[in-house]
């Protein structure tokens, strides 16, 4: 499949769940997403997360890296809630990025415009959790990095509930792209993110 039918395919799987797509022929216009796996086993760098844009020349381009949308073991023993780990509900959290520091420390896609939902998983059976009430707020539900040195290959605690890409030099692609939507429309800071689930492509192939 061309890098052209892949972006229209995540484009289509997104309309038709109803969520916006920015598909106008300006520059950058990013639709940052991520999709994850039907694996309910945690720990894993086996999601993606990617995004689909025009550049000035050459037309519709996607990029994906791989990424985990699930937190890592570590805090699915040692829940930092009450209610349990975080694990983002798929969905379209429209404006709710943007660039920031994450902990303090690295520049990063940080929810700091708007409330995401979430389940908590507070059973410790060693499986994601992908079902019960489902909580909305300000839950530091950032899209960063793992290990800045080398490739990851275990999430354990590097996510609490974010968005982890397991590759550094990939990370820094996807701000580059960030940095690149502002460039090309300075008031343009806000980022969406979408999370879908491989179930979604089902049909679309």
């Amino acid at each position: 499949m061309t890098e052209q039918m892949e972006a229209r395919r995540i484009l289509d799987v997104m309309r038709s769940k109803g969520y916006a797509t920015f598909e106008d022929r300006h520059p950058y216009d990013l639709n940052i997403f991520g999709i994850r796996s039907r694996n309910t086993m945690p720990n894993r760098f086996d999601d993606v997360v990617g995004v689909v844009f025009r550049t000035v020349n050459i037309g519709w381009c996607c990029e994906t890296w791989s990424a985990t949308t699930d937190p890592g073991t570590y805090w699915l023993d040692n829940p930092g809630n009450v209610n349990g780990t975080a694990i983002l509900v798929p969905g379209q959290y429209r404006g709710v990025y943007s660039l920031d520091l994450h902990r303090g420390a690295y520049e990063a896609l940080c929810q700091r415009n708007g409330p995401v939902q979430v389940w908590r998983d507070n059973d410790r059976d060693g499986e994601l959790d992908f079902v019960g009430p489902e909580y909305s707020g300000y839950f530091g539900i950032n899209i960063h990095r793992a290990s800045s040195s080398h490739t990851s290959t275990q999430v354990d605690k590097w996510s609490a509930g974010c968005q982890v890409i397991a590759n550094p030099e990939d990370f820094a692609r996807l701000i580059e792209l960030c940095k690149l939507q502002i460039e090309h429309h300075p008031t343009w800071t806000k980022f969406t993110y979408t999370l879908l689930e491989e179930a979604d492509f089902d049909g679309h192939r």
